[in-house]
């Protein structure tokens, strides 16, 4: 009997942990010890992986799936233009572009691909998300002569 007793008690427990930790909003401390926790790698970052953030039921994954910044509007192909030259004149003397070509990405958001040439007759591509970031792809292309 003080068995059944037992394990009816830590089977409480144990439930009522279970539902402290999934609590919706700022009630539970998540699940899990957080990014980098466990395995001798330091501190963490902040509550466990499986806690959503704030709010009753957590927060959305990131911007442009209805997170923070969701109401921002996406880069237009002149401004693509714009940040395209801006990079390149920082980081790639001498590159014209080519041509700027839209995309959509597999959010459903239309990126820009931005093709420049060199004074050498290489080549470049530059991707520039829905935000107006750009991002180097791949390395340098050398032209077939």
């Amino acid at each position: 009997m003080k068995k059944l007793i037992f394990a009816s008690l830590i089977f409480s427990l144990a439930l009522g942990a279970a539902a402290y930790a999934q609590a919706p909003g700022d009630y539970g401390p998540g699940w899990g010890m957080g990014w980098g926790r466990g395995m001798g790698w330091g501190p963490g970052m902040g509550p466990g992986m499986m806690r959503g953030g704030p709010g009753p039921y957590g927060q959305p994954p990131c911007a442009g799936w209805g997170g923070p910044g969701a109401a921002q509007s996406q880069v237009t192909e002149e401004n693509a233009k714009t940040a395209v030259q801006q990079y390149a004149d920082k980081y790639f003397k001498g590159y014209k572009i080519e041509r700027i070509l839209p995309f959509v990405a597999m959010s459903g958001m239309t990126m820009y691909q931005a093709e420049l040439t060199g004074p050498d007759g290489e080549s470049r591509i530059l991707h520039v998300n829905p935000w107006g970031n750009v991002m180097p792809f791949g390395g340098p292309q050398a032209h077939a002569k």
